[in-house]
Order: C-alpha cells, then structure tokens, then sequence
C-alpha cells in the first residue's frame, strides 16, 4: 500500500508520488493499492508493505494516524513477522527523518529511479524471512536506512552526541542516491479531480544552478540535471496530450534548461493552439518577451519569479545571484509579452536581516506596479525555515518574522498589491519538524488530531520536556532539547546534527564553507 499523507486531490497532483505509485505498478511481483486520508483504493486482505511519500514537513504528523487506521503498530519496534514492512522516501525524509524514524522500518534516500527497484528486488529475496533478517538485508542496499539499526548517545546534558550503528558491519553513513540520466518524470495519472484539474506534468530540470543558501530543492537534489528534449521531453509532452490540453512544465529553475528556447519553439506552433502551458517559478533573469509571448499564446496569465527580497544585500548573503534591474525587466519583459500578472515569491527573517531590508522588499513591489502599469503584482511571502542539508542548517528561525510580515502588509495591501503571506506559526512548526531529532516522535505520536493547532503542538511539547509523555518503546532518551534551542537557536559548527550520519550531495564541512561566506563574522555561531 502506497499512502499519501493529505486528500486525494493534492496526492494525485503530486509527480513525486505518481511516479512512485507507477514504478510500483509496473512491475509484475507488486500489487500495488493507493491510500489518501481520504479514500483508498479496494484494500488487500494481508498488506505486506506499507510505504508513504513526504514532501512537506507539517505532512509528516499525519503517519501515526494512517497507521493506525489500518491497524499496523505505530513503532516499529512492536511490529512482528506478520506485520507490514513500513518504508517511506521524499525530500523532507531525505533531509531529516529522524523526527519520524521510529515509525519507519526503512527510509529511501534520494531518487526512487535508483531506490525503488533496488528496495523492492532486496525484499524479495528474503520475503520469507523473519523481520529482523530482512531488515539487516535492507540495510545493505545503498541508500536504504533502517532507522532500528542505529542508535542515538546523547552527552550528560542532554544533547546529541552521535548516531552510530549497532553493529560495526553496518555503514556508519548512509549516502543518498542520485538518477543521472537523462530522462525525468512525467504525469502517469491525469484527472479531473486532482489539485490542478487534467494537467499533465512534465519535469523539465531536477535541482537548480543557482544554488540559494537556504533551498532545500538545491542542495539536496544536486547535480543539476535536464531532461533530453528529443529524447525525454517531447516524447513525454506528446504522450500526455493524447489525453489533455493542459501542460504543465516543471522543475526549480525551468527556463535554465539548456535547450529551452527549442522547447518553446517546437510549443508555438499551430498543432497546439488548443493546448493551455504553465510554467513553474522560472529565474527572472531569464524572462524575455518571447517567453512571455508564448505562454500567453499559450493560455498564461501570469508568471512566476522567486526574489527572495528586494534588498540587494540580502540577496548577496542567500546567493541569490539577481539584480534589481533584472526583477524590473522581468517585469516589463512578462507586459510587453502580455501576461496580466507577475507573482513574486519572498522571505522575511533571513539571517542578518533588518527592517530596512524588508522595507526595500516593499519599495521594490510599489516601484514595480508605478513602472509598469496594468500588470497585476503578488507577493506570497514567507518566513525563513532552516532546512536539514543546506548553509543555512545552522541558522534558527527569527522571532521578528512575524512582525515583519505585517510590515508588508501594512504598506502594500493598501497600495493594491496582492500579498499572500505564510502562518509565522506553522514555519515555527516546520522548524521544529526540520531540526529535531528522534525525540520528537513521541511529540507526534501524542499531539494527534491536536496537530492542526499551535496550541496542540505546544501543549504536547511541554508534556515531553516534563516527561509526561508515553516513551517510545525499546528506547531510553533525555527529554527533547527546549523549544527555543530547536527552532530558534543559532547552531555551533561543533554541534551534532541530527541528520550527521546521513549523507546528501555536498559533505557537511562544505555547507559549512557556504555558510560561512553568506555571514560576517559577528553573525556566525561560534565554532
């Protein structure tokens, strides 16, 4: 059973777990059943895998209860013979899974292409063996973390001192599997009743170029790769419009693939003056009239940039490499071309930011609108969340955030700028899903349907630090660190990481040289 942890009309749009689920179906020794939280497919009597794509950290509480619902023991070290093997793979697993590692019997880390058939092939050759030995078998498979196998020491203060294996035949890292190849993802459903109505997706690029300092789709998916055109994407554009008009292009930096102009071309022709194309965020840098000319032709109303701020500096001290002249000409570029709209995506709370930063994110909007007339602005802003595997992994989440955000909307609702900021509340909690290590689990086992609520998950916190919690079963811990020191502490180099024994693309010494070039001296952690 393959679950998705939200409805089935966000699960279906998700590429990541269409591709799973598609992986899983085509091979002949897999029987394969979907399940949302809410509706599954006709069930099996007897569920040997139980396996669950996560892509956002506030997903991830929803696990215990999926679990229990279908009557699997929520720790894994409950489950017996009989019991489901449950296994679970996507870039928040990737990054950190300790929070949710003892509700798994494996973690996938990095790309299914490569993890998946591997997995699959390694359990069935010892389907019938009792668990602790497939288990151990699993944990020999490249990439594959089998959480039970490696414990966590703590110093007397409570802190994290390592996660070592049980055994010394056991890798002490697990490194993430990278696909190299040339051809990507695409839509293997297409649906009326999905998030985005009868869209075929194609990916066009995995990872970015560019590099910024607190993005986890940079960091963690690198290299840099794009599909082959005659290859890859033409073949899977045209699969999927025998079945629909509507494409949609998609990757962290779409319009850096190498061959893109040749894609646009080959989609401004007359045989596809039925088709509706969107893009995904593309790099202002890289918006031209053309651009803009053929997506409107095309069905677009408007296009997406993320900027980060509107301040110079800041964009220097995350890698954003844009200049303000570049956003302008965007801007001007998308009008001339004649979309409607140009949506702008921003953070506030980024390290060693000032008011006078987020004041130039303002001016920059209202600069925007007065130049460019009749072209409708949005700005969705929000907070920065540190992420596991990037530069800025070190770096809290800054209280002032929050009032920062009203900053915004006190000068540009007014001015007729559309502003759609993010809940300060839930980056808090997505901090606390993205830094914390196996002691949270107890958290998320207790906080339950509470989950939708600050107040639950603060309530649930506090029990843990007071030991009021259930323990986890088999495991003897300190209570988690405080809240504060999770979510909005700047970290010493010196400190271990939850996520240290797991290995992403870029060793932790480089992220920390990454790091260390955004800061000035005075605004590092020490160590």
């Amino acid at each position: 059973m393959l679950a998705f942890p939200s409805t089935y009309s966000v699960g279906i749009t998700s590429l990541g777990y269409q591709i799973v689920w598609a992986t899983l179906a085509q091979r002949a020794d897999v029987d394969v059943r979907r399940l949302f939280t809410d509706q599954s497919d006709p069930l099996h009597r007897h569920i040997d895998l139980f396996g669950l794509s996560l892509s956002w950290e506030l997903d991830g509480p929803v696990l215990p209860e999926l679990l229990r619902n279908q009557r699997i023991p929520i720790w894994a070290v409950d489950r017996s013979d009989a019991d489901p093997i449950v296994f679970g793979g996507g870039p928040v697993l990737t990054a950190n899974p300790e929070p949710l590692a003892p509700f798994f019997d494996a973690v996938l880390l990095g790309d299914g292409e490569l993890l998946l058939p591997a997995f699959i092939d390694a359990l069935q050759s010892c389907r019938q063996a009792p668990r602790a030995e497939r288990l151990r078998r699993l944990a020999g498979v490249p990439g594959v973390y089998v959480p039970s196998l490696y414990a966590p020491r703590y110093h007397p203060d409570g802190t994290l001192l390592s996660v070592e294996p049980i055994d010394p035949d056991l890798p002490s890292v697990i490194e993430k599997q990278t696909w190299r190849g040339n051809t990507l993802s695409h839509s293997t459903v297409i649906t009326p009743e999905a998030a985005w109505p009868d869209i075929h997706m194609v990916e066009v690029v995995r990872s970015c170029p560019e590099l910024c300092r607190f993005c986890l789709a940079s960091y963690l998916t690198l290299p840099f790769r794009s599909a082959s055109l005659d290859d890859g994407l033409i073949p899977a554009v045209e699969k999927g419009l025998a079945a629909t008009r509507r494409l949609g292009l998609l990757g962290a930096s779409v319009t850096q693939h190498p061959q893109f102009d040749d894609l646009l071309t080959w989609l401004d022709r007359d045989r596809f003056d039925d088709t509706r194309v969107s893009v995904s965020s593309v790099r202002a840098a890289t918006v031209t009239p053309e651009l803009a000319r053929i997506l409107t032709k095309r069905g677009s109303r408007s296009l997406t940039i993320a900027i980060e701020s509107g301040s110079e500096r800041m964009r220097q001290v995350v890698n954003k490499k844009l200049s303000t002249e570049e956003i302008h000409a965007a801007a001007s570029h998308a009008k001339q071309g004649g979309l409607r709209g140009l949506k702008l995506y921003g953070m506030v709370g980024l390290p060693t930011e000032t008011d006078d930063d987020v004041d130039a994110t303002a001016d920059l909007l209202l600069t925007l609108k007065k130049n460019t007339a009749g072209l409708r602005f949005t700005l969705g802003v929000s907070t920065f969340v540190p992420k596991a595997q990037t530069p800025f992994q070190w770096q809290g989440v800054r209280p002032e955030a929050d009032k920062r955000l009203k900053r915004l909307a006190k000068r540009l609702k007014p001015k007729g700028v559309e502003l759609r900021p993010e809940s300060y509340g839930w980056s808090v909690i997505q901090a606390l899903l993205s830094r914390s290590d196996r002691r949270l689990a107890p958290v998320i086992a207790a906080v339950g349907e509470a989950r939708e609520s600050m107040g639950g998950w603060k309530k649930a916190y506090r029990a843990a630090l007071n030991g009021e919690l259930e323990p986890m079963p088999g495991h003897a811990s300190p209570p988690p660190p405080p809240w504060r020191d999770v979510i909005e502490e700047n970290w010493d180099a010196s400190r271990t990481l939850p996520w240290t024994h797991l290995r992403s693309a870029i060793t932790p010494e480089r992220l920390r040289e990454h790091h260390d070039l955004a800061l000035p001296p005075d605004h590092r952690a020490p160590g």
